[in-house]
C-alpha cells in the first residue's frame, strides 16, 4: 500500500441513426504540442476534506487504460499521467473504488486500426474490469473487442458510431453531436440565421458535420454551410475568405490545433467580424500565441472547466499539483483526469466482486454523477439521455470566452 507521502512523491435538438454512419472522430483529437508545468493562473486550492486520506484497503480491482501516443499523427502522453494521478488520488483518498484498491493496466495506441484493436485485445487477455479511452480515432475498431468481452467501456466524449450506441459503452459527454448542438441552441440565441464551419478535410468529417450540423442547425432555423480545410493548410485565407460572405453571423471551427492556428489567423488578417464558436483544440497555446488579438471573444465549446475557482476546477488543479505536478495542463490533458475519475465516481456503489458485470451494472445504476471539472455537470448512463445515442450520459457542455489569450466566464450549456 503506497501511503500520501509515497503519492505526493510520484510523479441536443434529435440526431438521428443515419447521422452516425458517416461518424469520424478524426475532430475529437488535439495535438498537444505545448511543454510547460501545470501552475495556474488562480490561487485557489481544494479544501482538506477532498484528501481525507482514506486508503483503499481490499482487493485490487484492474482498469485498463487506452490512450493514443507515440503515433505518427498525434501522441498525448499528459493524458495518461493525469488518469495515473486520479488513481493515486482514488487510491489514498477515496478507497480507490468502493475500497478496492484500483491497478491501472496501460496500453499506448498509434491511432490506427492495428494498433487500437491490438491494445482492446490486452485489455481482454489482463482480464481488466473496465476501460477507459482518453479519446481516439478508431473506437469502432475497439468498443467490439473490449464490449464484446462483457467489459464496460468508458470515454469522456465519444466520437464513433460504437461508443455511442454500444451496449456496454459509456460516453461521459455528448462528443462532437453535444459540441454542434450547442454551437447551433447558442447561435439561435444571438439570432444568427447562417453559420459557416470550417472543418478539417480529413475523412469523411467534413461530411459528419454537415449530417449531423445540418440537423442541429437547421432545427435552430440557421443555414449551416460547411467548408473543408485540406490537412496541413499553412494559410487557409482563401477559404476563410470565401466562407465568410454572404450575411455569414458566426463561423465554427472543427480540427485541431494546426487547422485552427490557420484559420483564427486568417480570420484576423481579413478583418472578419463574425462571432467565433471553437473546440478545445483551438485552446492549444501554440495557437493562442499564434493568433494573438483575432481569438479574443471567441467561444470554446468543451466538456470542462479548468481556471475557474468552481469546486471541480480547483479539484482538477489541486489533484494533478500533488500527484502530476510536472505533467502540463494545457491541450487535453484533462481528458485523462475526466475518464478515470468518473469512473471512479460511476463505479463506487459496487458491491460484491467488482468484476466487469458489477462495474458495468453499477455504472448503469449511478444517477446524477458529478463530471470531473464539469462545472456542476452531471451524468447518468442508463441509456436515456438520448434515445438514438444510448451510450451518451450527459449532453451539457461548458463553454468559455477567451479573454487576453485565457478562457473565462465558463457557463453550462444544453
Amino acid at each position: 500500500m503506497t501511503d500520501k507521502r509515497d503519492n505526493r512523491r510520484s510523479i441536443k435538438p434529435r440526431v438521428g441513426r443515419l447521422a452516425l454512419i458517416a461518424l469520424v472522430p478524426a475532430i475529437a483529437l488535439a495535438t498537444a504540442c505545448s511543454s510547460g508545468d501545470n501552475s495556474s493562473g488562480t490561487s485557489a486550492e481544494a479544501p482538506s476534506s477532498a484528501f481525507p486520506d482514506k486508503p483503499a484497503t481490499g482487493s485490487p480491482i484492474k482498469i485498463g487504460l487506452i490512450n493514443p501516443e507515440g503515433g505518427p499523427a498525434v501522441s498525448q502522453p499528459s493524458n495518461r499521467e493525469a488518469a495515473a494521478a486520479v488513481v493515486q488520488y482514488a487510491n489514498a483518498n477515496l478507497g480507490g473504488i468502493a475500497g478496492h484498491r484500483v491497478e491501472l493496466v496501460t496500453c499506448a495506441a498509434k491511432e490506427d486500426p492495428a494498433s487500437n484493436r491490438d491494445c482492446a485485445n490486452q485489455m481482454v487477455e489482463a482480464k481488466v474490469s473496465a476501460v477507459v479511452v482518453t479519446t481516439t480515432a478508431y473506437g469502432d475498431a475497439m468498443v467490439p473487442v473490449i464490449t464484446g468481452a462483457g467489459i464496460p467501456y468508458l470515454t469522456p466524449a465519444g466520437a464513433s458510431a460504437a461508443e455511442m450506441t454500444t451496449p456496454g459503452a459509456f460516453a461521459l459527454t455528448g462528443g462532437f453531436p453535444g459540441s454542434l448542438k450547442s454551437m447551433a441552441v447558442y447561435a439561435a440565441g444571438k439570432g444568427y440565421k447562417k453559420v459557416t464551419a470550417f472543418v478539417t478535410d480529413s475523412g469523411t468529417a467534413p461530411a459528419t458535420t454537415k449530417t449531423m450540423g445540418g440537423a442541429a442547425f437547421s432545427a435552430a432555423g440557421i443555414d449551416l454551410q460547411v467548408v473543408p480545410i485540406p490537412l496541413g493548410t499553412p494559410d487557409a485565407t482563401p477559404q476563410v475568405n470565401s466562407g465568410i460572405s454572404g450575411n455569414v453571423g458566426a463561423i465554427a471551427v472543427v480540427g485541431d490545433a494546426t487547422m485552427c492556428t490557420s484559420v483564427v489567423k486568417a480570420l484576423g488578417a481579413l478583418g472578419a467580424t463574425q462571432d467565433k464558436m471553437l473546440i478545445q483544440p483551438c485552446l492549444d497555446p501554440a495557437t493562442v500565441e499564434a493568433v494573438g488579438d483575432a481569438m479574443n471573444g471567441a467561444h470554446v465549446f468543451t466538456t470542462a472547466d479548468l481556471v475557474s475557482n468552481d469546486p471541480e476546477a480547483v479539484l482538477y488543479r489541486s489533484v494533478m499539483k500533488m500527484y502530476a505536478p510536472h505533467t502540463d495542463l494545457s491541450g487535453y490533458t484533462y481528458i485523462g483526469y475526466q475518464g478515470m475519475l468518473g469512473l471512479v465516481r460511476a463505479a463506487q456503489g459496487v458491491t460484491g466482486d467488482p468484476n466487469a458485470a458489477a462495474i458495468s451494472t453499477a455504472i448503469k445504476s449511478a444517477q446524477n454523477v458529478p463530471l470531473p471539472a464539469g462545472h456542476g455537470i452531471t451524468f447518468t448512463c442508463n441509456g436515456s439521455t438520448i434515445a438514438q445515442l444510448p451510450s451518451i450520459c450527459s449532453t451539457q457542455l461548458v463553454t468559455v470566452t477567451v479573454d487576453d489569450g485565457k478562457p473565462t466566464d465558463p457557463q453550462i450549456t444544453k
